[in-house]
């Protein structure tokens, strides 16, 4: 088994309903402190559609910045007419001869992240009446910049994006810098070079390096320009680089998702709960939608419909995954690389192992026994997903009453607490509802996050799990607890508290 169900009970809240406080850090115990971020996207589709979730849950980051970034399918060329060529990228095909060129996959005045911008402007008034910390249109807007976008790789010359980086990493503000890149790195990896180029051998240089190097925290979906692998890894080792890439949430979701959830992709769900709801459901891409990133891309052939792929390649498209139903979900492929900072109570971001929406660095063992890196992130979609729809919902209405919201879930105390093996803990859990929802309360034992190799004696009873720490537990081992809250709702949320035991 991957979890050991412990206890379920159902909680009727009978208070009133909350204020628009309910969705945040504060909501679920979590450091009241918003994770500082600057988000990096190329113009791929499945950016596009990342993006709008990550406004969506803009209440929940401190933006730093919305950087235009470059990567190895997409550059914007330096406007001179300057050729650029990688061997091995997907341009450099066998007799296609489509590079060296001056520009890949960039249509001119590329403004995709503006235009998401001004659809939360349509929708922020809304938004804001259903939780606090939602950033102002304005303030968002101020914080797109381009980065290193010329070429692929190219981290000769500094950009506006990589100088905001580059600040941030040498301002006195605590906490980690999150650098998460649905795109390359070579903006991160230029900022890291202006600085290692000012301050190596000065009397700063080792106090720099360890404050950059504690700071920064790269979250990203694989090495897409290689400049992880030929500058940041080699000359910043001590950079902490997270690997957030996930099937579930990319081109290739349906060999990923669970059975019961596969409707979760179909048209008829992402055209109720997605496409067709509030200012952003139109410019969520899905299959057959009639549109393009760029204007002729051979690469992008998701907006037809009603054709084969036999007829596409005949007018010169690389088809290079199979076509879909009309209507139905495309990709995110980007999303995972914020959903583990997100405040729904699973801690996700503290250490990479740990595990959350948007997977974790390991594999879990699946409902059929086996061990599965997908399974990691694919058992959290239906969750997400909810949550997503949910909060497209509120950007249709100002009425807090007439759509749902996540429940509160808390335990009290500490939350990372050391235990010693053969005592009883007891953890006092509490569940609420802002809208008077039923919720549904589970505890359960996440033991692929957990170091310690068993599954572990716990009761409930009056709402108080009791947790007996094995006899065999080893020293420093570690067991991950959850108390787990769903709504009744339409649609069902569920949020979560994440308890620690470390055994000393």
């Amino acid at each position: 088994m991957s979890r050991l169900l412990i206890c379920a009970l159902t909680v009727i809240v009978t208070a009133a309903p909350a204020p628009p406080a309910v969705a945040g850090a504060a909501r679920h115990g979590d450091a009241d402190r918003r994770p500082r971020v600057i988000l990096m996207h190329d113009p791929e589709l499945d950016d596009q559609n990342t993006l709008i979730r990550y406004l969506l849950y803009s209440n929940e980051f401190d933006t730093e910045g919305l950087l235009y970034a470059s990567s190895g399918v997409h550059w914007a060329g330096d406007g001179k007419g300057t050729t650029w060529f990688v061997p091995g990228r997907e341009y450099d095909r066998p007799r296609l001869n489509l590079c060296p060129c001056t520009s890949w996959r960039w249509k001119p005045g590329e403004r995709f992240i503006h235009e998401a911008v001004d659809l939360y402007a349509r929708a922020y008034p809304n938004l804001k009446a259903h939780a606090r910390g939602y950033p102002s249109p304005g303030e968002l807007k101020s914080k797109i910049l381009g980065g290193n976008i010329a070429f692929d790789g190219d981290i000769s010359t500094d950009s506006p994006g990589s100088d905001l980086i580059r600040r941030k990493l040498l301002d006195d503000e605590p906490g980690p810098l999150h650098l998460l890149t649905g795109a390359g790195q070579s903006t991160i990896a230029r900022a890291l070079k202006s600085i290692k180029d000012q301050y190596e051998g000065t009397p700063q240089w080792p106090a720099i390096y360890r404050k950059v190097s504690r700071k920064a925290v790269i979250q990203s979906w694989g090495d897409q320009d290689d400049t992880y692998a030929k500058y940041i890894q080699p000359n910043w080792p001590d950079v902490e680089f997270r690997q957030m890439a996930t099937t579930i949430w990319g081109y290739g979701a349906r060999r990923a998702v669970l059975p019961q959830d596969a409707e979760l992709l179909s048209a008829a769900w992402t055209r109720a709960n997605v496409s067709e709801v509030g200012p952003f459901g139109p410019f969520y891409r899905v299959w057959g939608d009639g549109r393009q990133m760029v204007p002729g891309d051979i690469f992008d052939f998701f907006g037809f419909s009603g054709v084969t792929a036999e007829q596409l390649r005949e007018q010169g498209y690389i088809v290079w995954t199979a076509l879909q139903e009309k209507g139905s979900w495309i990709s995110e492929g980007d999303t995972s690389i914020f959903m583990n900072l997100l405040a729904n109570g699973l801690r996700a971001g503290t250490d990479a192992s740990w595990g959350g929406w948007g997977g974790r660095a390991g594999t879990d063992v699946g409902p059929d026994g086996t061990s599965s890196a997908d399974y990691a992130s694919t058992r959290w979609f239906r969750a997400a997903q909810h949550d997503f729809a949910a909060r497209l919902k509120w950007t249709t209405t100002p009425a807090f009453s007439q759509v749902n919201h996540q429940p509160a879930v808390s335990v009290a105390g500490p939350l990372d607490r050391d235990v010693r093996p053969g005592r009883t803990v007891t953890l006092n859990g509490r569940v609420a509802d802002p809208d008077r929802d039923a919720v549904t309360a589970t505890w359960w034992q996440y033991t692929d996050a957990g170091t310690y190799p068993g599954t572990v004696e716990v009761t409930q009873r009056d709402g108080a799990a009791r947790v007996r720490v094995p006899r065999d537990a080893r020293p420093g081992q570690t067991i991950h607890l959850i108390l787990q809250g769903t709504d009744a709702g339409t649609p069902a949320l569920t949020s979560y508290q994440r308890v620690v035991l470390t055994v000393r």
